[in-house]
Order: C-alpha cells, then structure tokens, then sequence
C-alpha cells in the first residue's frame, strides 16, 4: 500500500486554486478507477485494455502528466511524485493480476484434465526432495575410482595386444574404417553391406559375427571396457565436489514422457547394475563414516501395476499368495507344473512379463531371449490367452488412446500420442507400444513419487539423521546413521508400501550396505 500523506500535505500547503488540486485529486481518482477495473478483470486481454486506459501513450495518467506545464516549479516535484507512485501502482496491480490470470488458466486446464490433484500434491512437494537429493549428493571415494580406471587401462592395454596378434598388425581399434578393413578385407570375415562411410561395426553386426573369429569377441570387451573408463572413471571424477567430495547430480520431474525422474551431469541413474566389471564402480560410493545406505526398491511395481489395471484375477491371485511371478507365469505359458518349471523357462517367462508390459514384439522378443520369430509370438499369445484380463485392458487402452487422442495414469499424468493417426506404420506401432505401457511406467513413477514426499515428510517429521541421496527408477537409498537405521527402514516400508492403495499389495525389499555396491 502507498501512503501519499507526505506529497498531499507539501501539495496542499502551496494550492490555492482548484486545478492545481483537481489535478491530484484526479490522478488519485485514476489509482481508484485502475485498481476497480483491473481486480474485475477475467481475461488476459480485458487487463490489456485496461493496461492501455490507463498507461498507455493516450491513457489516463500520460493525458494528467501532460497538464504538468500549468503548475509551478516548487509543485511539480510533488504531483510527479504521485503520478510516478500511481503509475507504479498501477503496473504492479496489473501484474499481480496477470499472475493470477495465469494461475486460474492453469488450474482449469489442470481440472480439465483431471490433474490438479498430481500437480499440487504431487510435483509441487517433490520440487523440494528432489532440491535436497541434489544438495544431499553421493559421497565417492576418488581415489578408488581412480585406482579402477587403472585397472581398466591394463585391461585395455592387454586386450589391445591381443587384438592387434590376431589382426596381424597395429592398427586404430576406434576407427570404424580401419576396423571394417581389418575385419572384412585382410581377414575376410563375412561382411555386411557397405555403405558410403564403409563397413558397418556396430555392436549389431559384431554380435553376428562372435562366433566367426576370436577378435570380435575382444573388440567387443575392449568397447565395454573403454565405455566404462571414459564414462564411468573419467567422466565421473570431474563431478566430484572438491568441498564435499560427492557428486550432485540433477534430478528432472518432468522431462521424460512417462513422468519418471530422470538424471544428468552425470547420469547416476545409469551407473552399470548389470555387468559385475560394471559394478564395480559402485564400490567407489560410500556413506560417511558411522552412517550406513539403507536401498529400498519396489518389488516388480509395474507388474503389479499391470495386474491392478487390468485386473487380472490370474496375476492378482499370484501376487496376494506372494508367489513368485515369473515362474506363475511360466507354468501357465509353457503349460508345466508350478514345481516343474526350468531356471531357462522362467528367464523366458521374465522377458515376457516385463516385454508385455513395453509393448515389446515378436521380434523384440525373439531378438532378447533368443528363439525364431514363430516361436516369441507363440509365447506372447499363450500369455495373452492365460491372462485375458491383459488382454483385453492393452486392447482397450490402445482403442482409447486413438479415440482420445491421450492416454492417462491412474492419478492423472497425460500423455498424448499423436503417432497413433500416423500414416506410417512403424510411428503407429511405436503409438501403439507407448499407449499400452504409459499408463503402467507413469503409475508406478507416480506411486515412486508420492513414496519419495512421504518419505522426505516424515524424516522431517521424526528428526531423524537421515537422507534421501538418490533414486532410480525404483529404487530409493537413504544415507542413515548407524544408530538410526532399524527407524529409517520402517519409514521406508511403510511410506513405500503405503503410498496407494491397488487391489494387490504394493512389496518394497530393502537391503542394509556400506557402499553402493553392496546395496544390491
């Protein structure tokens, strides 16, 4: 609020005549006019009308400043200083206004939509937990990072040896040209279709070609060992904060398609977990001393999200009993008893479940574990057939998708897949694959981050010394004291578990480390 009471009274002991007071009492009665018209305001464009009434080259206050000519020299300073004040006035009502304009807009879309709800509850808290994972970061002993990328360097010295003994001469192992004429011309490997660069060496062609001669499977180690030290040894040392010895990471909420959190400048989301050489970066993150990391990771949550949407009384059933859902599977797809199922055939059973749940194809499957074309679709459709219930949801779900245009997770996350209506076919098959597992990644990201606000919330809330340094996928790692670690694993399941109710019980298994490596 502006007080004038200063201005009024140097104004009022110097006007004699009613103009000059007229004059002030006009501008205040502008200020009174403007702040009426611009609070009754709807729309954007009716407070740019009132935008150019009132401070335009021809509005009101700039109509006033021009009859500044009549006054005397000891009065002008002081009306100016009024015009100035109710011209700022104005323009800060105009802008408060604005805000809340856009405000409005938004929630009526987001209430459209039916998102309001993820927005306020959801993404809004999470800005401040992901705000501290970053300033939290992951504490990392340098010098064993270090110590590993020399390891990788002997083993690259080593391997580049041997390579350059089977190509019978020196050569760049990096250069795709000389690879290509290495492999294909000087050692007439069968060689794949050239192209205006050369040869193709990709990991594609390569992996054709691992049987045809010892060389390609070491210029297949020697790519993943130079992958690992550039990206992972070398790439990570300059992120380590040289005041707090950990790496910072980013976290973004909103970046990919399904609404899971992603990770940059590094990337600590992608850290090998897989590959056990790979691993062995983890063994370089390590909690403070007398803290230890406390890992939680959901238990198969998109499956478990699949069952509750399509609400399959099959794969429902397989979970409330807690059974193991991959060899369920597998004696239902390979037709053997549940007691009978091979190691081989719930691996297959696996890459089924999880490929169901990426659209994956035939040949998508095929590719993956390993068998014709003919037999990956056999298994898809005795999947399908068993668990009708997915079925007919993936039918539903992309018949909806190409009516609405949209297709939405169970709290309101949006997608729209426009290359559902492509002409070409392939962006239709990729429209397709993405309206069936949207709503599935999108819910259990939504459920991660639901988990993650409550988690944050009640560390606060409990005062305990503990903190959230990093979350993948889904999983989550607290970085605990010692004394408190039992209490941070009962915040953990139960905000976890708790963090939605579906019709089959959410599962979170948690394991105690004293370093990244051994979380897992």
């Amino acid at each position: 609020m502006i007080i004038y009471a200063d201005a009024a009274c140097a104004c009022d002991g110097n006007e004699k005549d009613g103009d000059k007071m007229s004059l002030k009492e006009r501008l205040m009665k502008v200020r009174s006019d403007a702040e009426e018209n611009i609070g009754k305001s709807e729309t954007s464009d009716e407070l740019e009308s009132f935008r150019v009434k009132f401070l335009g080259k021809k509005g009101e206050v700039t109509a006033l400043l021009s009859e500044m000519g009549k006054l005397s020299k000891e009065e002008r300073p002081v009306i100016g200083q009024i015009a100035n004040e109710v011209r700022s006035h104005i323009e800060e009502a105009i802008k408060e206004k604005k805000e809340q304009l856009r405000e409005a807009e938004l929630k009526k879309k987001l209430e459209e939509e039916g998102a309001y709800t993820l927005f306020c509850n959801i993404e809004i808290p999470l800005i401040t937990v992901l705000g501290e994972i970053q300033y939290n970061g992951m504490l990392v002993d340098k010098n064993e990072l270090i110590s590993f990328g020399n390891e990788l360097k002997g083993q690259l010295a080593e391997l580049t040896k041997e390579i350059y003994e089977l190509a019978g001469e020196e050569f760049n192992i990096n250069s795709t040209q000389q690879l290509g004429t290495i492999l294909f011309e000087k050692m007439g490997l069968p060689a794949p279709k050239k192209n205006k660069k050369g040869y193709s060496t990709d990991v594609d062609t390569l992996e054709k070609l691992r049987l045809a001669s010892p060389i390609i499977e070491k210029i297949l180690n020697y790519r993943t060992l130079t992958k690992l030290n550039s990206t992972y040894v070398e790439g990570l040392i300059p992120y380590i904060n040289p005041v707090t010895g950990r790496i910072h990471s980013y976290f973004h909420q909103t970046i990919t398609a399904t609404g899971r959190i992603s990770s940059a400048e590094p990337n600590l989301q992608n850290i090998p977990s897989r590959e056990e050489l790979g691993r062995n970066i983890k063994k370089a993150f390590k909690p403070k001393d007398g803290y230890v990391y406390i890992d939680a990771d959901y238990s198969q949550i998109e499956l478990r999200v699949l069952s509750h949407m399509a609400h399959d009384e099959n794969m429902m059933k397989a979970f409330r009993n807690d059974e193991d859902i991959h060899r369920e599977v597998a004696s239902k797809v390979f037709n053997v008893p549940f007691e009978e199922v091979t190691k081989e055939q719930r691996s297959r059973a696996k890459a089924v479940n999880f490929g169901i749940v990426y659209g994956i194809t035939d040949f998508g499957l095929a590719a993956q574990i390993g068998c014709s074309r003919k037999q990956a679709k056999e298994y898809i459709e005795n999947y399908l057939d068993k668990y009708e219930g997915i079925r007919t949801y993936m039918e539903k779900v992309t018949s909806d998708a190409k009516e609405n245009g949209y297709v939405q997770t169970l709290f309101g996350r949006r997608r729209y897949i426009p290359e559902l209506k492509s002409s070409n076919y392939m962006v239709r098959e990729f429209g397709k694959r993405a309206a069936m597992n949207t709503p599935i990644q999108g819910t259990a990201a939504d459920i991660m981050k639901i988990a993650m606000n409550n988690v944050y919330a009640k560390i606060q809330e409990e005062k305990l010394d503990a903190m959230i340094i990093l979350q993948v996928h889904d999983e989550l790692i607290l970085e605990v004291k010692e004394s408190e670690k039992e209490k941070a694993k009962e915040i953990l399941k139960q905000c976890m578990e708790q963090a939605t109710k579906l019709d089959i019980p959410l599962k979170v298994e948690m394991t105690e480390a004293k370093s990244w490596y051994e979380a897992k």
